[in-house]
């Protein structure tokens, strides 16, 4: 291992006990004593050996061996010395040393001490003895290499041994790996076997869409010899099976003949090496989030927390927000070798740590039936255990492969990711998105829990456009159907705009707000990833009666995040009380309730009765999602994003939330998806198409 490669925070001053005095002194301020004396000769043994000490945290090597009696110090030059020293102490992470004397020999002028530092591998302390010489009135120190350690001769080396901790896994529920280990070839060069050098590195630079002069400043590494294999690209594995592929443009068989190509370059050598590897690629990468090596400021961020120029770190998703335990602890030993690589002495010892395995409650067949379904997209979809909280999929489309940051991506993949205009970078799922029709559930139990609705109540037949009265000016509330009687759970059948932005204005501005922030608006999410908040205005109150009217039918300013509206849809088939939704597996799963009462138990039951004729009444909404096999209870919505009535421009945001209204189903299941831009498309139609899709397989196997 090269040394010097360790980072450390700057050391405190050494610690050194005068045993004649009993008193202690940091090695700085007897430095400080040392040169305030005009009198060079009053200076010490004991306060000369503090100085040298004091010099080592600060890698003030040259003045350590200004310090040094040179007659008796031999061969070793001030380059030797520094070279030794440095690579010694900061090879092995020294800091927070602390020096204690404990005798002193005044006719041999010989000072013992005791030694205590802090290293990769621990803490290293030991008994030691320093000699000095008698110039003129002073002091100068004997050079020894055991100065170092207690037994170091000239021609032996402190060897760091590392035994890197392997990463932890993270698993879905059924234990398949979402991110763990896997192989990847590493493209790279033996120069010596290069035929035609510069016109090898162009090809091989052409073939790994690399600059030459990148392969060039490889290849020049100080480190390199003839024989030296330098690995210059990791790229996916390929095997000869790949090149059989019927389809010539699948990716594997692409990868297939670039490889062979780099293999026809004298030269080139692939070879397999461990990388990180994500199973489910694009379907799971906003979630699981990926690793990269780390930085000189991960470095520095994270100094003293195990990190070396090695290590990888994770960046988003569950490799961010697990590091901690993913990562693991490295083993490191620290040893002293003869000049033939005998081991003469163990100094420290620390024992590798293997990172933890996080296992989510995710399910991968769940988390990757909906990326299909939706991979054209521009959507987010979380799905739930509507009676325990646990989330079985959280997806966001279009994606990315997380493979790609660990094989490493060219600047033109990283730039067409960026540029894309679907953002498949853009985590959808951890957003807020104005929720249509899908709120209406939510104004209902309001509005039932309030007593501002009657749910016999005929609202009246409006036809498809109405405004409460002239002060609305050209503003009016528009629907899709007529029905008859405009009651409660006709109305949630037929998703009627008019009924419910009436029923926003019979609750009140104020009892909205209330009864929204008591179910989580306006509040983070108690969730292990972070989402947007939920809110009902852009300020802090709805500001006038279009908005409040607008706001009973999931438009105005309401904006929702996805797994927020799964968790309050809970309370309708539990009683009222809302689930708290959570990520990381437990093997006897017990629902915690997060908001208790959300709403009485009777306004429940109305609105989940009135979610299962959205789905099975052949008027419904989400009728195209009905079965015959298992009763199914949801909402579908359509929101409007336009900048006035008048627009004709905006898009549409489709929705569909989905449910199994009976706890004892052997599969319980809810899921809530959002697809943007559905207008000319079928609207919610066309995410209750996809949707039911996914319930087909997941309900029937």
């Amino acid at each position: 291992m090269r040394y010097g490669n360790h980072t450390h925070k700057k050391s405190k001053p050494i610690r050194i006990l005068s045993a004649a005095a009993g008193i202690i002194l940091t090695a700085g301020a007897i430095s400080a004593i040392i040169y305030f004396c005009s009198d060079r000769g009053k200076v010490t043994p004991q306060e000369l050996l503090a100085e040298y000490m004091d010099h080592i945290p600060e890698k003030e090597y040259a003045k350590m061996y200004a310090m040094l009696d040179k007659e008796t110090a031999g061969d070793i030059s001030e380059e030797e010395f520094i070279t030794r020293n440095s690579a010694i102490y900061e090879g092995i992470g020294t800091k927070d040393m602390a020096v204690k004397v404990t005798e002193y020999d005044k006719d041999k002028r010989m000072v013992k001490y005791h030694t205590s530092l802090d290293t990769v591998a621990g803490n290293i302390s030991f008994d030691n003895e320093a000699a000095f010489v008698k110039e003129g009135d002073g002091y100068r120190l004997v050079w020894e290499d055991s100065l170092i350690f207690p037994g170091l001769e000239a021609d032996d080396k402190i060897k760091v041994s590392v035994t890197q901790a392997e990463r932890g896994q993270i698993l879905d529920r059924n234990d398949r790996v979402l991110a763990g280990k896997g192989t990847a070839s590493s493209v790279g060069i033996v120069p010596g076997k290069l035929e035609d050098r510069e016109r090898a590195v162009e090809e091989i630079a052409e073939l790994l869409a690399l600059e030459p002069e990148v392969i060039e400043k490889k290849l020049d590494a100080r480190w390199v010899k003839e024989d030296s294999f330098v690995p210059v690209k990791t790229v996916a594995k390929a095997s000869e099976l790949d090149l059989l592929a019927v389809d010539p443009d699948d990716e594997a068989a692409v990868e297939a003949r670039r490889q062979e190509k780099l293999l026809a370059v004298p030269g080139v050598m692939i070879t397999d090496v461990e990388v990180r590897e994500y199973p489910l690629k694009q379907a799971a990468a906003h979630l699981t989030g990926y690793v990269q090596s780390v930085t000189a400021e991960d470095l520095e961020e994270h100094a003293g927390e195990g990190y070396t120029s090695n290590s990888v770190i994770g960046r988003s998703g569950i490799e961010g927000l697990y590091e901690k335990e993913l990562k693991g602890n490295d083993g490191y030993s620290i040893n002293m070798v003869d000049r033939d690589g005998n081991l003469k002495k163990v100094l420290a010892n620390v024992m590798v740590e293997d990172g933890q395995d996080i296992k989510l409650t995710v399910d991968a067949d769940i988390q990757s039936a909906l990326y299909e379904q939706f991979a054209g997209d521009k959507s987010c979809s979380a799905a739930m255990n509507p009676y325990t909280g646990e989330v079985l999929a959280l997806v966001s489309t279009p994606s990315y492969d997380s493979n790609g940051f660990i094989t490493g991506m060219t600047d033109e993949e990283w730039t067409a990711l960026n540029e894309d205009e679907k953002k498949p970078l853009y985590n959808r799922f951890r957003q807020v998105w104005s929720p249509g029709s899908t709120f209406k559930p939510v104004t209902a139990a309001i509005g039932l829990d309030s007593g501002a609705i009657d749910p016999q109540e005929d609202f009246g037949n409006e036809g498809l456009s109405w405004q409460k009265d002239a002060s609305w000016g050209s503003y009016h509330v528009t629907t899709l159907h007529e029905y008859s009687p405009v009651v409660l759970e006709n109305a949630l059948i037929y998703s009627d705009n008019i009924y419910f932005a009436k029923a926003a204005l019979k609750i009140g501005a104020e009892e909205l707000q209330e009864s929204l922030q008591e179910i989580g608006f306006g509040q983070e999410l108690p969730f292990e990833i972070s989402m947007s908040v939920s809110q009902y205005s852009n300020t802090e109150k709805i500001e006038t009666e279009i908005q409040l009217a607008d706001s009973g039918y999931g438009q105005g300013q309401v904006l929702v995040n996805p797994l927020h509206l799964a968790g309050i849809y809970t309370s309708f088939c539990n009683g009222g009380n809302m689930i708290k939704p959570y990520l990381r597996y437990e093997e006897e799963p017990k629902e915690e309730i997060w908001i208790h009462a959300a709403c009485t138990p009777e306004t429940a039951d109305r609105v989940l009765e009135g979610m299962k004729k959205v789905i099975n009444d052949s008027n419904g909404t989400g009728y195209a999602a009905h079965r015959e096999d298992i009763i199914l209870a949801g909402k579908t919505g359509t929101a409007e994003i336009k900048v006035s009535k008048e627009d004709t421009a905006g898009t549409e945001l489709g929705w569909f939330a989905v449910l199994t209204p009976d706890k004892e189903y052997e599969k319980p299941i809810l899921v809530v998806s959002m697809v943007e831009d559905v207008k000319d498309i079928g609207g919610s139609g066309y995410v209750v198409g996809k949707d039911k899709d996914v319930l087909d397989a997941y309900l029937t196997h």
